[in-house]
């Protein structure tokens, strides 16, 4: 998982990706009756060490991660014969996806945490829409620079929440090692952009990164109480614009 710099002790992982696992299994659900077919084609852009492709192709689906990273990919096939699945490893940024993968291959795409390093977002986006049959759908994640804000300010790094507030990369200072961030509008305009209708949007990591670890772990029921919360809060109009992440569900037209 990529941070935006700052040292945390972050809530247990179930709070961290609970809301995404719920959109994704309606999309699934969502493909599966649209298609008639129970097993999906998946790619993963970025998908490092399967951390959502293992457990998708537990679920019998197809799934191809692309990756830059060999050592990330050797993790992935690891994890992948530990857990008895088969997962397609490919090693290529974003950019390459066109060269590496037909066009109409998958029907759903994940797009976590990619447009923050890639040097052309729309171009990546224009890819991922090549690679997606028609009503496909792209899962779209990416970090959300109030959220990094509000995390510096909390840390006492004040000049640096304001520094972030006012740059169009929504960065803190040349240490920061994201390249950019995105708002939500910033989002739905370069997806809109390359032909995508942009459907559900998510806040991810509302309080798991703000709650400390020592108010969930060993309390009965509180991390359980805690990804309750959390999927309480991903719609609400208000507490998903400080998320840490920003997800949004889009359909190619």
């Amino acid at each position: 998982m990529r941070t935006d710099g700052v040292t945390r002790q972050p809530a247990t992982p179930a709070a961290r990706t609970a809301v995404l696992w719920g959109a994704l299994r309606a999309v699934l659900a969502e493909r599966t009756s649209a298609t008639g077919r129970e097993r999906l084609d998946i790619i993963d852009a970025g998908g490092g060490t399967g951390g959502f492709a293992v457990p998708l192709a537990g679920l019998g689906h197809a799934v191809t991660v692309v990756d830059p990273s060999p050592d990330s990919l050797a993790a992935l096939e690891r994890r992948a014969a530990e857990a008895g699945v088969a997962v397609r490893a490919l090693q290529g940024d974003a950019a390459d996806l066109g060269d590496l993968l037909p066009e109409g291959a998958a029907d759903l795409v994940l797009c976590h945490s990619v447009l923050e390093y890639v040097d052309d977002p729309s171009a990546a986006l224009r890819a991922v829409a090549r690679l997606l049959r028609p009503g496909g759908v792209v899962s779209l994640l990416a970090a959300n620079p109030v959220a990094t804000a509000l995390h510096r300010a909390l840390t006492g790094r004040f000049d640096e929440a304001r520094q972030v507030l006012g740059d169009t990369q929504g960065r803190w200072g040349d240490r920061d090692p994201t390249p950019r961030r995105f708002t939500r509008e910033e989002l739905g305009a370069l997806l809109a952009a390359s032909g995508f209708t942009v459907g559900d949007v998510h806040g991810v990591r509302v309080f798991a990164d703000l709650v400390p670890s020592r108010l969930v772990d060993g309390e009965p029921g509180a991390a359980e109480a805690l990804v309750a919360l959390e999927e309480a809060a991903a719609a609400h109009p208000v507490l998903r614009e400080i998320a840490t992440q920003t997800h949004l569900l889009a359909t190619r037209g």
